[in-house]
């Protein structure tokens, strides 16, 4: 038989119990840096990619931005209550399947997602449902890190390319140039020709803006539907701010063609991107005025 220690009148202590909703942090670390080895050839090429492809620069910022929004909800993750969930395990199991496949039939998109499915999969495992439902909103973030495939690239970027060169055609004509359009390609009075190519297709600021949209609305929004609708913004700001770039090359190739190529282009990639997000955050103002009005 047990005997409770006593206290000093001779009444007994409550012994203290584990908590039973203690986060296993050390566990769950554990077992992600492991998913993190395994994975590692998987992230060493999806890092070089980031490096290579102008489409991705952006992704650099993916994982500072998702554990920046895991910081700020840390108390809400540590609060969850904690039940290990082992059917769970099976999602870790399909991550490594897929991992596999993807390595085996050349298919980057599968083995990279893998990794985000595997590292969420080892977390419902160990804590549970309600802490993965806390990170629902990390993980999808996280699916930017990931260059989308090229067959829905092609199917993406095409429509973009069509708008950019109809868009940019109109606002030629419309300031007085007229042009000549073939498809694509934009011939200007002087004999200069503008191609739009996918590149001008608008696909990367779309899928950056897209990016920064779900994350500024996280930090910076409370109300579901106003993070819905910037994030829906995001497509008509992108095309129109492409549409203005491809009128703005094709005046400056109708009166300066030396500056409207390499860096001078390059810049001016990046100034319309500026803008787009200047027209994200007048656009978020402008909701938030409606608010204090009404």
């Amino acid at each position: 038989m047990s005997v409770s220690p006593l206290d000093a009148q001779g009444g007994t202590v409550a012994t203290t119990a584990p908590s039973q909703n203690e986060l296993p942090l050390p566990a769950i670390f554990f077992f992600l840096a492991l998913v993190v080895i395994l994975f590692l050839p998987v992230l060493s090429d999806l890092v070089k990619q980031w490096f290579n492809d102008e489409n991705m620069g952006y992704a650099f910022f993916v994982p500072i931005v998702v554990a920046y929004i895991i910081w700020l909800d840390k108390d809400r993750i540590m609060q969850a209550p904690v039940k290990p969930c082992w059917p769970a395990l099976f999602l870790v199991a399909w991550g490594f399947i897929q991992m596999l496949f993807g390595l085996l039939g050349a298919v980057s998109f599968f083995s990279r997602t893998a990794f985000i499915v595997t590292m969420a999969g080892v977390v419902w495992t160990i804590a549970g449902t309600a802490v993965i439902r806390t990170l629902l909103f990390p993980i999808v973030l996280s699916f930017f890190m990931v260059p989308i495939p090229l067959y829905v690239y092609q199917r993406m970027t095409l429509p973009l390319q069509s708008l950019a060169s109809n868009f940019g055609a109109i606002g030629l004509s419309a300031i007085g140039i007229p042009v000549a359009q073939d498809g694509n390609v934009l011939t200007l009075p002087d004999g200069h020709s503008l191609d739009v190519v996918e590149a001008c297709s608008g696909i990367r600021s779309l899928l950056s803006l897209t990016f920064l949209s779900m994350a500024y609305g996280r930090l910076f929004e409370t109300r579901k539907w106003v993070r819905i609708v910037l994030l829906l913004a995001t497509v008509p700001i992108a095309i129109f701010c492409n549409a203005a770039r491809i009128t703005l090359t094709g005046i400056l190739t109708e009166y300066k063609p030396e500056i409207a190529e390499g860096a001078y282009h390059a810049f001016e990639g990046w100034v319309i991107f500026m803008f787009e997000l200047m027209c994200l955050l007048g656009f978020h103002k402008l909701l938030s005025r409606r608010r204090s009005d009404a």
